[in-house]
């Protein structure tokens, strides 16, 4: 008996937008807001969002005084084709989460509610608001795929040859490099893509200690995480990580020989099983074919490029993004609507 693929169901998307501790500003201001292609960047994400037909609904949460004029632009409200709300922030990444993910659960009122044994599958997307080059396409097949592993944590990864379009070129033109993590399976960049049972989570508040010490060139950040991965796993999993983080050192030196090396003894299914442990979820790794949702703005230099290549790159991705998964119609009886 042949088995038929089940259909894609249908989340709520979370954007992140705060301006707390666990962000970085950019030319002094908080990135979400710096404009790039004429617009804030934060609406360039709410704008892929509207047109992936596995997302139900948008969720902004940030400055909510400085996030609804903007969203009321006539040019940009009429993009929407899904409903948009926009939740003022919290203290920090992990409540910005929480706090939106209650209030976004069925029947919860405008302070939300806690999740009931009812709601222990409920899926949320979660992404940042600093993303100008991600595509619909992207989106969605990060989501099928994600759904289709089955786990309540799914992390979205892009390999080294999908982010090889936003090098600089031969021929002199500027371009952004990222920083890779390096395992037995190949060279890989963690893109912005989060999708989650965050009710099925249970040390959910570690999500937000890897996030702020996610910028592994800072001394600081390595010995956090060290830290916080010897509480909760030990000095296996702490060896581990010192494995992946020397791999990670030499590549960024340009010892790629070393590099290469020294990852052959690093696993993807390992470190799933790792960060699983450390959540305590079933954590999984889904890799897209598109690199667009891995280019974040980070710093100024990075921001001028985006700005200066802003027309090359989309063109480029959305090209590619219609060749390898097609056009991604909105599901029938959807128009856009005004507010």
């Amino acid at each position: 008996m042949v088995q038929r693929e089940q259909p894609p169901v249908q989340v709520p998307a979370v954007v992140a937008a705060g301006d707390g501790r666990a962000a970085r500003a950019v030319y002094g201001e908080s990135k979400v807001y710096l404009e790039v292609g004429g617009r804030p960047l934060v609406t360039h994400v709410v704008a892929a969002l509207q047109r992936v037909p596995e997302v139900s609904e948008v969720w902004v949460v940030g400055d909510a005084e400085r996030l609804e004029p903007i969203f009321g632009r006539d040019e940009i409200r009429r993009e929407r084709v899904k409903p948009l709300h926009i939740v003022g922030q919290f203290r920090n990444l992990y409540e910005n989460a929480w706090q939106t993910y209650r209030r976004l659960l069925p029947g919860a009122g405008p302070e939300g509610r806690d999740p009931g044994d009812d709601d222990l599958d409920v899926q949320v997307l979660y992404t940042s608001g600093d993303l100008p080059f991600v595509t619909p396409q992207e989106i969605s097949q990060f989501i099928r795929r994600s759904q289709a592993r089955g786990c309540d944590y799914a992390l979205g990864v892009v390999t080294e040859e999908a982010m090889e379009a936003f090098y600089p070129t031969p021929s002199g033109g500027e371009g952004i490099r990222m920083a890779y993590f390096n395992v037995r399976e190949g060279r890989l960049r963690q893109s912005n893509l989060h999708l989650v049972r965050p009710a099925r989570i249970i040390n959910r508040t570690y999500i937000e200690e890897m996030y702020e010490n996610r910028y592994q060139r800072e001394f600081g950040s390595v010995v956090a995480m060290a830290w916080r991965l010897l509480r909760a796993g030990g000095f296996r999993v702490v060896a581990y990580y010192a494995l992946m983080h020397l791999a990670g050192a030499t590549d960024r030196l340009g010892l790629r020989r070393v590099s290469d090396r020294l990852r052959r003894w690093i696993a993807l299914e390992r470190t799933e099983a790792a960060v699983s442990m450390m959540l305590q979820t079933s954590f999984r790794f889904v890799p897209t074919d598109l690199g667009g949702a891995a280019v974040d703005i980070d710093n100024e230099r990075d921001c001028d490029v985006a700005r200066r290549r802003y027309d090359e790159w989309v063109k480029a991705q959305t090209g590619l993004a219609e060749a390898l998964c097609g056009p991604l119609p909105l599901p029938p009886g959807e128009a856009p609507t005004a507010p």
